[in-house]
């Protein structure tokens, strides 16, 4: 299938990547790592997380962190919450674009290791989400599985136990009169590969053929970027990434494991294949390596140190013009 000409890039450096880091990283460098990602024309940068500070004690100064960075004109900057609590808390920044979510786990495992619910639970807190969205004036508009390629706890998934949640949820959206407009498969624990996302996203396009589809992808074991392209293959021009691929999830029984695509290696590979994402890269380069600064250790992405391929093909010319002068 055709390549789509565009793609979106959601950035969860500051809010997925922080939220695993071992060591607490200063408010102000979590403030100025959103600050410089602001300079990338991203259309959307995840922020922070709204959470219990006693299970995620990273996120203990979300407000300090939204009350601190400069909102640029064009991004949207966003959060996680995971009940009532958190998104009352977003709500009352007054400065976040808060939007609604539908969100289940594909493992009952992993579930109650991430949420403290079990799938079941999750769902009817889910019924419950709904009247508080709607009450606060949001509409949810995505539905989203997470590990829904497979679970280091559970094996892998099966794409029709998948199918069977993302039915109920967007029943539940239809008995509420909401209308879907995304569908995010979230790889959370880097299970998928090229012939598992043609699979299920093969799947979610022929049931729902009007959802966009968004993928949030790990490269746990280096097939991040290889189930991008597969995707982008079947159309699929959506995707969450990490600045230098930060992030990862505390629940998901690894030590040292990769979190999200690197957004620099992503957007890399989509200049390289003539796909448009309107992101800065010469600059997230230049940032990824910063991050790495900021949280004190090195990190996954592979393009800020290999380098921007144009900066050597401009050398490259100038090397030949030089030769035939």
């Amino acid at each position: 299938m055709a390549l789509p000409r565009k793609i979106v890039i959601h950035e969860l450096g500051p809010r997925e990547g922080m939220q695993i880091e071992k060591n607490p990283v200063p408010t102000s460098e979590k403030i100025r790592l959103v600050d410089m990602l602001s300079e990338c024309s991203f259309p959307e940068i995840e922020v922070t997380s709204f959470v219990s500070p006693k299970w995620v004690p990273q996120m203990a100064d979300a407000e300090d962190v939204v009350a601190g960075f400069t909102r640029q004109p064009g991004t949207e900057y966003t959060c996680v919450y995971l009940n009532a609590q958190g998104l009352k808390r977003a709500v009352a920044t007054n400065k976040l674009d808060v939007h609604g979510s539908l969100s289940v786990t594909a493992s009952e495992t992993f579930s109650k290791k991430n949420t403290n619910r079990t799938i079941d639970e999750t769902l009817l807190e889910t019924e419950r989400r709904i009247g508080i969205l709607q009450e606060m004036n949001i509409a949810p508009t995505e539905v989203s599985v997470m590990a829904a390629f497979g679970c280091n706890y559970e094996g892998d998934i099966d794409p029709n136990h998948v199918m069977g949640l993302v039915e109920r949820l967007m029943g539940m959206a239809a008995d509420n009169a909401l209308k879907i407009r995304i569908i995010q498969l979230a790889d959370t624990m880097g299970w998928a590969n090229p012939v598992s996302i043609r699979r299920l996203v093969g799947m979610i396009q022929d049931r729902w053929p009007e959802q966009r589809i968004n993928l949030h992808l790990h490269d746990t074991r280096g097939l991040g970027l290889a189930n991008a392209f597969a995707a982008m293959e079947m159309g699929v021009d959506d995707f969450d990434s990490a600045v230098a691929g930060l992030g990862g999830c505390p629940y998901a029984g690894f030590k040292d494991a990769p979190g999200n695509i690197a957004t620099e290696d992503l957007v890399h590979l989509c200049n390289e294949i003539g796909v448009e994402t309107g992101v800065h890269l010469e600059r997230l380069i230049e940032i990824a390596r910063e991050a790495e600064t900021i949280v004190g250790h090195p990190l996954p992405g592979k393009v800020m140190r290999g380098g921007y391929l144009d900066s050597y093909r401009r050398n490259a010319a100038q090397i030949r013009n030089e030769a035939r002068s």
